[in-house]
């Protein structure tokens, strides 16, 4: 009985989907549920019209799909940027991501580390290729080619059936005398070893540096921040992308080094990697960050300033830093991989600083001016119910805090469900191919039961993506959205000027760090700050998803550049450092 011949739906998932394993039992290819039915061989030549079942070993032939496909190393990455380049498409990024601009930079990456477009490349053993006519029939002979084509990877609409790429590459019956000993590829055990110092070794974070320097070149209103939550929420292959690759592909031993991952993409890794990975490629200086780019801090203030709930009034604050601290040129935003000297800008975390600076300069955030504001705002908004409502910190401070520990619960849950193992079981040998399908279907059985026992229900389908994590509704009439309330009760009108009514600063560190030294700009501490400040950092630490002392050390480097001309003057060194503030919104001075 062939496979197209048995059609009894699957009893675990109901499909009709079998396949053989080396002993020749039935196994579904959706659940990977093993049944006890075995392949039923005609044998006609010894006893007409007698069919024999074979048992155990009854195959002799192994098929070449269970010995694999000969593969590099590059391939595989290859595999993961065009599933991670077609999810970004799936979310709106605009198309010539994909099949201009990552081709062009993976193109260039394979060049310049000798992998490909080269007269001789690293790889010590030739790669004898062949392209089926078809993924499934295994019995015809294969036709030969003598090279492998990268240019597949810019395809739009790839047919694995049909089209000539990696994606339908399969191997000659070499296999065993090219693949590496240690590794399912042939070059998994070597690239693992010391390279030299001028080339830049791929790895699974910087398959997302690839796709994030994609997007930085396009310009698209996507930052790094938020590629990192759509590659968290399962939006974006990363965690177990392997098991994107064809069956042909197999994976084992060292190869589960280099494509397995079990930690979250880090925002400092992913950001150095591409800032090192661009000035590997040589690239030159990147499309100018204008202020009518999304990436620009006048418009991501914006954005992060209706996140966090906070005052719209705020906005004519930060753009008023923004151009005093020079921040918002677009000399000091572009991307320049040639300029050595020139600071490396994240832009998401650079815009949150400078809200936090314009949060330090009205309210202090020193335990004890803002909450003053607070008992004032309060007492004129019981008062005046009908006009605009002076912005409460105390209150806002409780509705803020109320539903950011919602989301960081649902989101802790989340994380503590996330399966770092990979769906498709990793099975090393043909002999472990049968044990490593029953055992994973042991495994599915319990956790079927544990959830019947638990009453735990599982997410079905997936979160749609959104550009935002809180959200807030302006007619919602409990009054927790502040968008709209006013900043009267934290300013004085001076020569028909505003001026914030608090007249000092606390400067969260009074010197820099040298950061070739120290490693940072500037060290934080919790203890040494308020509890104000702390959870202003907090909170836009969860909404992108990056360590507290990141943010800390954007806000220390934007004081020093708005009070720059101060600090050098005075030549006291006390701690906090209180100066005097500058001129409001509208101020010439």
């Amino acid at each position: 009985m062939a496979k197209r011949d048995y059609n009894e739906p699957c009893v675990q998932c109901s499909d009709v989907n079998w396949g053989l394993t080396d002993e020749g039992k039935f196994y579904c290819k959706s659940c990977h549920n093993v049944i006890e039915r075995t392949k039923e061989v005609l044998v006609s030549d010894v006893i007409p019209n007698t069919k024999i079942q074979s048992i155990s070993k009854g195959l002799r032939k192994r098929k070449k799909i269970d010995k694999g496909w000969e593969w590099y190393v590059c391939e595989g990455f290859q595999y993961i940027l065009k599933k991670q380049a077609e999810a970004l498409q799936k979310l709106g990024v605009c198309p010539r991501m994909k099949d201009e601009i990552l081709c062009s930079f993976w193109r260039c990456y394979l060049q310049k580390s000798k992998q490909a477009y080269c007269p001789r490349p690293v790889n010590d053993t030739p790669l004898e290729l062949v392209v089926s006519d078809s993924a499934t029939d295994v019995d015809s002979e294969p036709e030969r080619v003598s090279s492998f084509d990268l240019s597949s990877f810019s395809g739009s609409d790839i047919d694995v059936q049909t089209e000539c790429s990696f994606e339908q590459i399969s191997s000659v019956d070499k296999t065993s005398e090219t693949m590496s000993v240690h590794s399912g590829s042939i070059d998994g055990s070597s690239y693992l070893r010391k390279r030299r110092k001028e080339n830049v070794r791929m790895s699974m974070p910087m398959t997302l540096s690839f796709c994030y320097m994609a997007l930085l070149w396009l310009k698209e209103p996507m930052t790094l921040s938020d590629l990192l939550r759509f590659v968290a929420e399962g939006h974006i292959p990363y965690i177990n992308a392997f098991q994107y690759f064809p069956e042909e592909i197999k994976l084992y031993g060292l190869d589960l080094r280099i494509f397995r991952v079990e930690s979250w993409p880090k925002y400092e890794d992913v950001h150095n990697k591409m800032l090192e990975l661009a000035t590997f490629l040589d690239l030159p200086r990147f499309p100018a960050i204008t202020d009518s780019c999304f990436l620009h801090p006048d418009m991501l203030c914006i954005k992060y300033l209706m996140e966090a709930n906070l005052p719209d009034e705020l906005h004519s604050w930060t753009c008023r830093v923004v151009k005093k601290t020079g921040v918002g040129e677009a000399d000091f935003l572009t991307l320049d991989a040639e300029n050595k000297s020139a600071r490396k800008v994240n832009y998401d975390i650079i815009s949150v600083a400078i809200i936090i600076v314009v949060l330090k300069l009205l309210l202090l955030l020193n335990d004890q001016y803002e909450w003053v504001l607070s008992n004032f705002a309060e007492e004129r908004n019981k008062k005046n119910k009908e006009g605009r409502l002076w912005f409460d910190f105390r209150k806002w401070y409780k509705v803020v805090k109320k539903s950011m520990d919602i989301e960081q619960k649902k989101l802790d849950e989340e994380r503590a469900r996330c399966l770092w193992k990979c769906e498709k079981p990793l099975f090393y040998s043909a002999k472990q191919k049968a044990v490593a399908l029953k055992r994973r279907q042991m495994i599915q059985s319990l956790q079927r039961q544990f959830d019947a026992l638990t009453d735990s229900s599982q997410v079905t389908e997936k979160q749609s993506p959104s550009s935002f994590q809180l959200s807030w509704d302006e007619e919602n009439p409990d009054g927790s959205c502040f968008h709209g309330h006013s900043l009267e009760g934290f300013l004085q009108e001076k020569c028909n000027l505003h001026r914030p009514m608090n007249p000092e600063y606390w400067l969260c560190t009074v010197k820099l760090c040298n950061k070739k030294i120290c490693g940072h700009l500037a060290h934080y501490k919790e203890g040494d700050f308020s509890k104000s400040y702390q959870f202003i950092l907090n909170l836009f630490s969860f909404l992108l998803r990056v360590d507290v002392s990141l943010i800390h050390e954007e806000v220390c480097l934007i004081e020093h550049k708005l009070f720059n001309a101060r600090l050098h003057k005075s030549k006291k060194k006390s701690k906090p450092k209180k100066v005097e503030i500058p001129k409001g919104p509208g101020n010439t001075g």
